[in-house]
């Protein structure tokens, strides 16, 4: 394979984030135990680091990279970036967490960087299998972070349950790849496309191609999370320890996002007539059961896995709206929701200490009379979960659904408010534990919040996800160049 300079320049920021990583776990080595702030911190410069460079790559054309195997355009870099800020946020969420329960070891920051890299590859693949080494680079490192907590039998349940299920997942992903590639004869996604374009008469190779992408859309549904490859979200949500709860319920879903516009979008766009029902129907499903079982939860952890459930569903009816501003909003939603969950599950973070996961929503009763600035942080991430205005979490929905009414869907968007209506009961039992619920007698008293850089990111979150809410023209405009 030939390449040049400038083919090594566009994949400076893997690049980048490679050498990081791999200084990170070398310094981990000789560092002693009390000072293992340093592997902390050298971690969040491999991101900001990481994510300078691909600012200062930013503007140029789309190109095609190692025999078109790799692309670099305006869409990869938008999501990267914003994958590696969320990122920086997550592991800010999670350094007293992992201290309190001596988690805080090299492991964790280096399978979050190399989760983050398989991403950062999936995002920029023009090829299947480019495309398919990204996310199994950004799995297995997801499967590892679960189990990293050995000595509890919660964790290791997760991690087992999450790695046969994601094997299947990936098994039913690569056989629909083959399937694709055994009927057109390659596995660059623009040839493919090309080749779908023009064999649109061919009976016996339209089956073949349709067998293919049920079995692609299978495995798309599971990394997604969606009904009904859902069955692993509540179990690893709830059995991973918090730290890695919150680092896989934010930022893959961006690269989930960016998994089914290289797939779909970009490499099956000619079968759109084929792919649109079977994502209405993922859509409607996830929408439906998430926030319904979600009612049912008395764990926060659980109820949250249930709601990304439902979130899924409406950054679904974005995409199979198949107009470019429906890819727009359905951008914006991953991205917006990514912030959001992290938000919610660092409150989590916050809150436990030693001994205690604050994860029953008993735990979060009367916490407005103790912590006033956090239980406003709180009320400000569940509404924008909710879709409440002035949050940005309205916006999204509202721009989802105006794409949905635009292709003639009036129905489909009419049952998604319904099912959103449901989903604000349990956000708002959330809020009324909290500004109206005396403290449970005997529950675990709560140490004050002083200024630490978990509440410091958690207000900094919540105040983004507001101000987004108010002003959101502006990464909205984002979401329009970049996939313009």
């Amino acid at each position: 394979m030939k390449f040049d300079v400038a083919e090594l320049t566009a994949v400076a920021p893997e690049l980048t984030l490679l050498t990081l990583a791999c200084l990170v776990l070398l310094v981990d080595l000789f560092v002693k135990e009390e000072s293992r702030i340093i592997t902390g911190l050298l971690t969040l410069g491999s991101l900001l680091i990481t994510a300078a460079v691909v600012a200062a790559g930013m503007g140029g054309e789309s190109q095609l990279l190692f025999s078109e195997s790799v692309i670099r355009d305006p869409m990869g870099d938008v999501l990267k970036i914003a994958i590696l800020l969320i990122t920086t946020m997550v592991f800010l969420y999670s350094g007293d967490y992992q201290k309190d329960r001596g988690l805080y070891r090299g492991e964790y920051f280096v399978l979050g960087l190399f989760g983050v890299l398989g991403m950062m590859i999936l995002i920029a693949a023009h090829s299947f299998l480019t495309l398919y080494l990204g996310l199994e680079l950004m799995s297995l490192s997801m499967y590892a972070m679960v189990a990293l907590q050995r000595d509890e039998a919660r964790a290791s349940e997760a991690a087992m349950k999450y790695f046969v299920l994601g094997a299947l997942a990936s098994g039913m992903l690569l056989y629909g790849i083959s399937m694709l590639y055994g009927a057109t004869g390659t596995l660059n996604i623009s040839e493919v496309a090309h080749f779908i374009q023009g064999q649109k008469e061919n009976a016996d190779l339209n089956l073949v191609l349709v067998f293919g992408l049920v079995f692609v859309v299978s495995g798309i549904a599971f990394k997604l999370g969606a009904v009904p490859f859902h069955m692993w979200v509540p179990d690893v949500y709830q059995g991973a320890p918090t730290s890695v709860t919150t680092y896989i319920a934010s930022v893959p879903k961006i690269a989930a996002f960016a998994l089914v516009m290289r797939l779909l979008v970009d490499g099956l766009n000619g079968m759109v007539a084929d792919w649109q029902p079977m994502l209405m129907i993922l859509a409607l499903l996830s929408m439906a059961l998430g926030n319904l079982i979600a009612i049912a939860q008395t764990n926060l952890k659980r109820m949250l896995a249930y709601s990304g459930i439902s979130h899924i569903g409406f950054l679904l009816l974005g995409v199979l709206s198949a107009t470019e501003a429906g890819y727009e909003s359905a951008m914006f939603y991953a991205i917006t929701y990514a912030l959001t969950s992290a938000g919610g599950f660092g409150m989590i973070l916050l809150m436990s200490r030693k001994g205690f996961e604050a994860e029953e929503l008993s735990d979060y009763k009367g916490l407005a009379k103790r912590h006033p600035w956090y239980a406003l942080m709180m009320l400000i991430l569940l509404f924008s979960m909710a879709g409440v205005p002035p949050t940005v979490g309205f916006y999204a929905k509202l721009a989802v659904l105006q794409q949905v009414i635009s292709v003639g869907m009036v129905w489909l968007a009419i049952a998604a408010v319904a099912f959103s209506v449901i989903g604000a009961f349990y956000y708002l039992r959330v809020i009324k534990m909290i500004y109206f619920d005396p403290e449970e007698e005997g529950s675990q008293p709560l140490q004050q919040f002083d200024l630490n850089p978990v509440g410091i990111t958690l207000s900094l979150n919540a105040i983004v996800v507001l101000l987004l809410g108010i002003f959101p023209a502006q990464l909205m405009l984002i979401c329009q160049s970049a996939i313009g």
